[in-house]
């Protein structure tokens, strides 16, 4: 089988344009958020439907802080809320939750509910709904590199055996292996960059980008980036 007709294991989305989406219907921002929040069971049941392993969805970074309080507050409502919809229809689809990055500064509630949504899903064998939320990839790959700092210090490992693999090792993806790299990261809103998003990660991943704001980016969509991927020839530098 060829490197372009591999499956598509790991597939990462940046879901831009929820504010866009509501401004163009004359509707606040909040409402914008929340049908992006409803898309993101239908992209999610779409892509355990075409074989992805590993779905990672940026949901809110660590410079999200900075956006209007009302709506950080909002923002941190929306797992509660998608949990208690949708959490029967992703157990009964077999998919498993995990939450990456920095949980342990999210308001409380916030912070209970994504771990019973990680404890729930634990046994499920399916695809793997990945989220990101309070995540930086500048602070992730830090805290990494802090992390086989100590190690070096204490004599625990050797500087000369510090590899790539090691640094991947210690990056909050690493609980995804073998799937911690994506194969193809979707940009919605027409926006083309990554924002602090998987940086180490995404050393060979392809790029597809869509004009669609995300509460309209629907399933033929999605299937046709992932079948145009598909077509792509991936050379991880090689010839």
């Amino acid at each position: 089988m060829s490197e372009s007709k591999k499956p598509l294991d790991h597939l990462a989305i940046i879901m831009d344009g929820n504010g866009r989406w509501a401004k163009k219907r004359h509707l606040p921002r909040f409402v914008g958020h929340r049908h992006g929040m409803d898309n993101i069971r239908n992209i999610a049941l779409a892509a355990n439907k075409l074989g992805i392993k590993v779905l990672t969805l940026y949901a809110f970074s660590t410079e999200n802080w900075a956006r209007p309080t009302d709506e950080v507050n909002y923002l941190m409502r929306l797992p509660i809320d998608f949990f208690d919809k949708f959490m029967p229809e992703l157990m009964e689809n077999n998919v498993r939750v995990n939450i990456m990055g920095f949980v342990d500064e999210l308001p409380e509630k916030t912070y209970l509910v994504t771990q019973k949504a990680m404890a729930e899903t634990a046994n499920n064998t399916g695809m793997v709904l990945n989220f990101a939320f309070n995540y930086g990839s500048r602070r992730e790959i830090t805290a990494g590199v802090q992390e086989i700092a100590r190690k070096v210090k204490v004599g625990e490992i050797d500087i000369d055996d510090i590899s790539e693999k090691m640094v991947s090792d210690h990056l909050l993806t690493h609980s995804l292996a073998p799937y911690e790299d994506p194969d193809l990261l979707i940009r919605t809103s027409g926006e083309e960059r990554l924002s602090n998003f998987l940086l180490w990660q995404m050393a060979y991943t392809e790029f597809s980008f869509s004009d669609k704001l995300w509460p309209d980016f629907d399933k033929t969509d999605l299937e046709e980036l992932v079948k145009d991927y598909q077509g792509r020839n991936r050379r991880f530098g090689k010839v």
